[in-house]
């Protein structure tokens, strides 16, 4: 059992840096390339694990190279899985476009073998996420599979994360199991159909996935941090900067595995979202989205400098 249980993938990141990003049909030279572990699913549970989780993925991968990267990237971030592994399929991939003047992404995720996560893949696993204090889960794998996984850890009493990413259509009774939901700003815009350009906008926005049943709001805001509200408070948390922006791929996976450990710590979950933007903080100076989590001592120094 771990006290952290995420259902999520994985997917190796091919990451291409340019000047800007090609027009439809043109070629154009771009300045590096990097192969990497990659997946929000994976990400988190590297993040959660780096700062000093007990940590348990559930995925599918498929039986190649790419499923490689995946054991040995849990390994060394001392990661445990729950894997159900698919030769009929092949392990996600992902193509990442990273702006050299900003450090900025878009991105493409073929999830392989993982995009076929069943709702029978999570009764396969239902003790461990019962056995869980926090359950994490995103929108890569099919939302049959995370709804199904959010109804058996809440019917258990453990605190559930939705991180709605990639932006889809939820229902409302979905958006009701989850004690958080932490979209970013574009997730948050595309869940309610409000614009979030100011930290009233946010707000704003907030209530209306709070009316729709969610038990608190987690929006990250990119460069101003973060906004924390439910029904009866409402703080924003500023950036913690660790230094110059590389690479904000995996920014948003960092917060959410380090707000996730500190919950399981019985931090108050405002000190919890401090201590997930200090995850990030420091995750964006680096390039990569798994290799660039950071250490539990990081996290701590990083706080205890500000």
């Amino acid at each position: 059992m771990s006290d952290i249980v995420i259902l999520g993938i994985f997917v190796a990141d091919t990451a291409y840096r340019a000047d800007r990003q090609p027009k439809m049909g043109e070629t154009i030279l771009g300045t590096s390339f990097a192969l990497g572990p990659g997946g929000k699913g994976s990400n988190q549970s590297v993040a959660a694990a780096m700062a000093g989780g007990d940590v348990t993925i559930i995925s599918r991968l498929g039986k190649d190279a790419f499923a490689d990267i995946a054991r040995s990237t849990w390994a060394k971030a001392g990661v445990k899985s729950a894997i159900t592994e698919d030769p009929e399929s092949y392990t996600g991939a992902a193509y990442i476009f990273l702006e050299n003047a900003t450090g900025n992404n878009a991105i493409i995720v073929a999830a392989g073998a993982a995009g076929c996560i069943s709702v029978d893949d999570v009764e396969a696993n239902r003790a461990l996420i019962e056995g869980a204090k926090v359950f994490i889960t995103q929108l890569e794998q099919p939302i049959p599979a995370a709804r199904r996984a959010l109804e058996i850890a809440r019917a258990a009493g453990v605190r559930t994360i939705l991180n709605p990413a990639p932006a889809a259509p939820l229902e409302d009774d979905l958006l009701a199991l989850c004690d958080f939901i932490t979209p970013n700003e574009s997730e948050t815009e595309s869940l309610t159909g409000l614009p979030v350009t100011t930290l009233p906008e946010a707000e704003a926005a907030a209530d209306a996935l709070l009316a729709r049943g969610v038990g608190a709001c987690l929006i990250t805001l990119g460069e101003r941090g973060a906004l924390y509200r439910d029904r009866t408070r409402s703080v924003h948390v500023p950036v913690i900067s660790a230094g110059k922006v590389v690479d904000t791929t995996g920014a948003g996976d960092a917060f959410n595995g380090g707000f996730a450990v500190a919950l399981t710590e019985g931090r108050d979950v405002v000190d919890a979202v401090r201590f997930g933007c200090a995850t990030a903080g420091i995750s964006v100076t680096r390039p990569g989205t798994a290799p660039a989590m950071p250490s539990r001592a990081e996290i701590e120094a990083l706080l205890a400098a500000r």
